[in-house]
């Protein structure tokens, strides 16, 4: 019985993902951070695909919560799953914050620090003893830590840090025999950001008139391509940082 964990798994890209995942067969713990709702459909779907899937809460702000958030997570897996350990790790939760360098507030970017760097970092180290032998991670990065568009310079910049870290897992995990990966999607129709690629006609149309594939990208075009790389075919690609950008840029 395999198991994934993925954070932000009730919207968006990590629901495409967790749906992918569980055609695959293997068994979901997604967490979410104030839509419980939103979490609880998820779960519906997920069950309704025949696997075991359960939510958990989660702010990743908020990185003094990881130790109680672990320990609520092993309960889960002994309790809901019968298991203490787990195989696949889907770091995915995330916010969007839109400023020009000059005008970037230090408490925005110390919240998008805390979301996308250091809770990604900690919340890895502490969940690596739990990981089973041949599992793997996947960190989300961005097309803009290639190309830049103005006013991303702290989001791309702590993205491009994400993809250091994770070549450095995949040094250190690689003795057991855990892989991990980056995934950089390009601009994706969804509420991130407020929703700002998927609501905003005019930026919509401009990547996609980047993009050789003539559109911007959806959150069921990416969420595939994460359950492949954690969970497929694909077991000697390690360390790598993978664009799914339908080519924009290239």
């Amino acid at each position: 019985m395999k198991i994934a964990l993925i954070t932000g798994g009730s919207r968006g890209l990590g629901r495409s993902a967790a749906l992918s995942l569980a055609d695959q067969g293997i068994n979901l713990i997604i967490t979410y951070k104030s839509n419980q709702e939103a979490a609880e459909q998820v779960i519906k779907e997920l069950s309704e695909k025949g696997v075991k899937a359960a939510p958990l809460q989660l702010d990743t702000e908020n990185t003094a919560s990881l130790d109680s958030f672990v320990e609520e997570f092993k309960s889960m897996l002994k309790d809901e799953f019968q298991a203490d350990h787990f195989d696949y790790l889907l770091n995915n939760a995330g916010v969007g914050h839109l400023s020009p360098l000059t005008e970037m507030k230090e408490e925005d970017f110390d919240r998008l620090y805390h979301i996308h760097l250091k809770s990604v970092y900690f919340l890895t180290q502490r969940l690596i003893p739990l990981m089973n032998k041949g599992g793997s991670i996947l960190n989300v990065s961005s097309g803009l830590t290639r190309f830049s568009y103005p006013h991303y310079s702290a989001y791309a910049s702590l993205k491009g840090a994400i993809e250091v870290f994770t070549r450095y897992l995949a040094v250190e995990l690689g003795p057991k025999q855990i892989r991990a990966n980056t995934i950089a999607p390009g601009a994706i129709e969804t509420d991130f950001g407020g929703g700002q690629v998927r609501d905003n006609k005019e930026l919509n149309q401009t990547i996609a008139s980047h993009t050789p594939l003539g559109r911007v990208g959806k959150a069921e075009d990416i969420g595939p391509i994460m359950a492949e790389i954690l969970a497929g075919k694909t077991q000697w690609i390690n360390g790598q940082r993978i664009e799914a950008s339908g080519g924009i840029h290239s």
